[in-house]
């Protein structure tokens, strides 16, 4: 018998590509998880679409103009229907949550993770902009409150898992695909299009991360989320093309 105990998850960003992998992991373990909460920014068809089959105790969207069709679309279901950023934060502080999963993109996810912190909850960070915007900020409540920071983010979540506590770090490499110009003349740089900076070799994202990594910005950002999350000079941080 698993005598484990289910961790109540609640995640903001749930209709993100991030956020829909996490729940493929909660249909993968089903005896060690369950959706406590779930939480986007105002797509109403897809969360409800997740509310009726996971039945978390609510979920709640940013966007504050879609909360009549977000009960509509919940009607019979049970679970609560909030909206607001207010919301958010309170879903994710709330007591019978364990686990937070910050999963929304840019800075809208900011002020939900600063909740969970505040709470002391454990936080599967998925969004580099949280600690690119507020990193000082972001560590800073975690440790005032006992909060533990995961590292969901590829790069840095191999890092983490590769550190023993309590050892000290010398530098951390980042390893970086190069993007879809790793081998084009930069004297022909001036001529690429949007087009060809969206056509990334290995990945399929969303255009703001593709054009990010096409640009190598994306990279310059996990450098700065490396800083943070593993308290180093920015001088120790280095980017390998690999």
């Amino acid at each position: 018998m698993n005598d484990v105990p289910k961790r109540a998850l609640a995640i903001v960003g749930s209709t993100g590509s991030i956020g829909m992998q996490a729940l493929k992991i909660v249909d993968y373990y089903p005896d060690r998880l369950r959706v406590a909460a779930l939480a986007a920014g105002g797509n109403v068809d897809r969360i409800a679409e997740q509310a009726w089959r996971y039945r978390p105790r609510c979920v709640a969207l940013a966007d504050t103009s879609r909360a009549s069709a977000l009960k509509e679309k919940l009607a019979g279901s049970g679970v609560r229907a909030l909206t607001g950023t207010a919301a958010l934060c309170d879903m994710v502080a709330s007591p019978d949550v364990d686990l937070v999963l910050g999963a929304a993109s840019g800075v809208a996810g900011l002020r939900p993770v600063l909740a969970a912190l505040a709470a002391g909850k454990t936080l599967a960070l998925a969004n580099k902009e949280t600690l690119v915007a507020a990193g000082a900020l972001t560590m800073a409540t975690a440790a005032r409150h006992g909060a533990t920071i995961l590292p969901v983010d590829s790069e840095h979540s191999a890092v983490f898992q590769c550190l023993e506590a309590g050892v000290p770090v010398e530098s951390i490499v980042l390893t970086a695909s190069g993007g879809p110009f790793l081998r084009r003349d930069p004297a022909t740089f001036d001529a690429i299009t949007p087009a060809e900076a969206l056509r990334h070799p290995n990945w399929s994202m969303g255009p703001k991360v593709t054009i990010d990594s096409a640009t190598m910005m994306n990279k310059g950002l996990e450098g700065i989320e490396a800083r943070w999350l593993f308290d180093l000079p920015p001088e120790r941080v280095q980017v390998v093309n690999h």
